[in-house]
C-alpha cells in the first residue's frame, strides 16, 4: 500500500485488480472520501480534486473540515518505562516532549524503509 499527501491530508492508495483501477481513500478522518483513476497521474489529480471538493463542501455546510492529526499523541505506558524515558530525556538535555518527538521521528523514518 502506498500513500500520497496534499494540503495536510494523506490518502492510502491500492490497486484494484478486479476493476483494473487505482483506488484511494483519505486516511485519519471520520468522513469517507474516496477516489479512483486508471493511471497514477490521474489518481493524483483525482485526489487533489477530492480534497478540494471536501473543503468546499465543508465551507458550504459551515462545518469545519476534519484534520487527520492534531499533533497531540497520548498513550499509556507502565510507570517503570515512564521513569526510564523521563530519565533518558533529562540525561539528553531535552524535555520529555522533545525527546519523545525525536524518538518517534526516527522510528517513523525507519518504518518508511
Amino acid at each position: 500500500m502506498n500513500a500520497i499527501s496534499y494540503r495536510g491530508y494523506t490518502a492510502t492508495v491500492e490497486f484494484d485488480s478486479e476493476d483494473m483501477i487505482l483506488t484511494g481513500r483519505i486516511a485519519g478522518i471520520n468522513d469517507v472520501i474516496g477516489f479512483h483513476a486508471e493511471t497514477p497521474a490521474e489518481l493524483l489529480t483525482a485526489f487533489h480534486e477530492a480534497v478540494e471538493d471536501y473543503l468546499e463542501t465543508c465551507a458550504k455546510l459551515g462545518k469545519p473540515p476534519e484534520k487527520a492529526y492534531s499533533g497531540k499523541v497520548m498513550f499509556r505506558v507502565p510507570p517503570e518505562l515512564h521513569a526510564r524515558v523521563a530519565l533518558a530525556a533529562k540525561l539528553s538535555g531535552k524535555s520529555l516532549n522533545q525527546w519523545g518527538e525525536a524518538v518517534l521521528e526516527r522510528a517513523a523514518d525507519g518504518a518508511r524503509g
